[in-house]
Formats: structure tokens, C-alpha cells, sequence
């Protein structure tokens, strides 16, 4: 933390070059990458070029499997598995974007704050997170979407009720191992001298937060962002496969999950390719942590 520090301060942009020529050094990283832009890619513009309606009930196709009319075959109501898979692609990374820049700032707030003041703000926050850590998040998660989902579908409509619901609840649940990371890199930078020559200087607090010692901690935030993403997009499956996601007509991989598993006998292809694309984004997103994690670090060579 120390060498990051003093390379941050002293050569900013040189050092975030090397870094992503350390990036770039690692396969799986490039090919997480890669995989995870295609994907990106696909949902944003498959609907558009992939043309089929992807609510549309067709009971003479129903569960038909894979073919050129249908390339990944229909469900049991007839309906396009590939247009669903495209559409529910778009609202499964939002919600893995969404509740990340929720926990990020969250975490990224709260660890700050305890690192910069200390004393007793930094031990009630510290024992805030050590709550928050302590408590089981699947069933407070299950409990919590369960007990306030009508009010939240009362308030916001049945979509985006349950997209706020989901997304603050998973992203309320995710913060504290950033809240840590960055108190302790707060701690070990907020008595060096570049910091006490800017206190010198008639620096305010906000100012020494965001301009000295935030970027100092931004390596492992980052790396955090991205294995946050892939959490929130398994943890919104989970939620619709149990039933108590997104409403049936919303086809998020993990409500497709759902509507084929009594199919999965039968017609395993209903289940296979929403499970593929969520086992192909989530490893992409953990390749590229992995060579985030390498490429951030300063003890290695340029």
C-alpha cells in the first residue's frame, strides 16, 4: 500500500499504463474480458438484431427444442428462449451494476469515514459492519424481499419496484468488505507526510478524502467492483429461482431458471442456456478481478 501510495502521488498515469500492461500479460483476464464485451454487446444489441418477440406465446411450439426457427428452442409457453435470454440479459447486469455501485459506495463511504476519523465514530461504524456481518444474508435477504415487495411494486410498478427492491437490499447487504479495505488503507495513509504536507497547506477534510487518500485506495475498491457484480448477479438468480424475484412476464436468467424446472427432464434446453449465461458471466467477471487483483498490484514489475 505504501509503494501504491507514493506511485499514485508522484506518477498517476504511468502507473495505471503499466498496470494495464500487466493486464494485458494475463489470458484469462483478456478473456474475461472479451467474453463479458460480447455479452455486453449481445444484450444491448441482440434485440435489435435478433428481431423475435420474446413474450409472445406460441402453445404449437411449446418446448420445442433447439432449431434454425428457434436457435435456442422455446419454453413451455412457446415463447423465443434466445429473445428472452437477450432481454433478461439487459436486467440481470443492470441489477449486477446497480446494486454494485450501491455496496461500492456504500462500503467506500462508511470505511472512509471510520479511516480518516478514527476514535469512537471509527469503533460504532467498525461494530456496524461487524453486525452486518454477522447476520445470515440469504434468509434477511429472502425475509426482506418477501415481507416488502408488494409495497415496493405498490410504489414503483411491479418492474421496477422489484428492481429497486432487489437492488438495495443486495447491494445494502454486500458493503462491508470494502467498508474494511478501505479503512485500512485510510489507517495506513492518513499519517504520511504527503498527507500532513496538505493538512500544512489548509487542506479540508473532504478534500484530503477525496483528492489524497481515495485514489491511493482505488486498486482494491476496483478489484471489489467487479467480484461485486458477479455476487449481485448470482444472488438476483437465486432470488428468482426461489420464487421471489421478478414477476413471470420479466424473464431475468434466474426467473428462466424457475419456469424450467419441472421442464428439466424434458426439455433441459430451457434450463441450459439462461444457466449458461450465467455461469459465462460471472466466470468472466471473476477472471477479470483475478487480473485486476495481479495487475494492481505495486510489488510486481511493470
Amino acid at each position: 500500500m505504501v509503494a501504491l501510495s507514493e506511485q499514485l502521488v508522484l506518477q498517476p498515469s504511468a502507473l495505471w499504463r503499466s498496470a494495464w500492461r500487466r493486464f494485458r500479460r494475463s489470458w484469462t483476464a483478456m478473456l474475461g474480458l472479451g467474453l463479458l464485451s460480447l455479452l455486453g454487446l449481445a444484450v444491448l444489441v441482440g434485440p435489435w438484431v435478433y428481431p423475435v418477440s420474446a413474450t409472445a406465446i406460441d402453445f404449437g411450439r411449446a418446448a420445442a427444442p433447439p432449431s434454425l426457427a428457434h436457435l435456442f428452442g422455446t419454453n413451455d409457453l412457446g415463447q423465443d428462449q434466445l429473445a428472452r435470454v437477450l432481454v433478461g440479459g439487459r436486467i440481470s447486469l443492470a441489477v449486477g451494476v446497480a446494486a454494485m455501485a450501491l455496496s461500492i459506495g456504500l462500503g467506500v463511504g462508511i470505511g472512509a469515514i471510520a479511516g480518516f476519523y478514527g476514535g469512537l465514530l471509527d469503533t460504532l461504524l467498525m461494530r456496524l459492519t461487524d453486525l452486518f456481518l454477522a447476520l445470515p444474508q440469504l434468509p434477511l435477504l429472502l425475509l426482506v424481499v418477501y415481507l416488502f415487495r408488494s409495497a415496493a411494486q405498490a410504489i414503483a410498478g411491479p418492474e421496477w419496484g422489484i428492481f429497486l427492491l432487489v437492488v438495495c437490499v443486495i447491494g445494502g447487504l454486500n458493503w462491508m468488505s470494502t467498508a474494511r479495505l478501505v479503512r485500512a488503507g485510510f489507517l495506513s495513509l492518513r499519517n504520511r507526510d504527503f498527507i500532513a504536507a496538505a493538512r500544512a497547506m489548509g487542506a479540508r477534510p473532504g478534500h484530503l478524502i477525496w483528492h489524497h487518500l481515495l485514489p491511493n485506495v482505488l486498486s482494491p475498491v476496483i478489484v471489489s467492483a467487479t467480484l461485486a457484480i458477479a455476487t449481485a448477479i448470482l444472488t438476483e438468480s437465486t432470488l428468482s429461482f426461489l420464487g421471489l424475484g421478478f414477476p413471470p412476464d420479466v424473464p431475468t436468467w434466474g426467473r428462466m431458471l424457475f419456469d424450467a424446472y419441472n421442464r428439466i427432464e424434458t426439455a433441459p434446453h430451457i434450463a441450459v442456456f439462461p444457466g449458461l449465461m450465467i455461469f459465462l458471466t460471472v466466470l468472466s467477471i471473476n477472471y477479470i478481478g483475478d487480473g485486476l487483483q495481479d495487475a494492481l498490484d505495486p510489488r510486481r514489475e511493470a
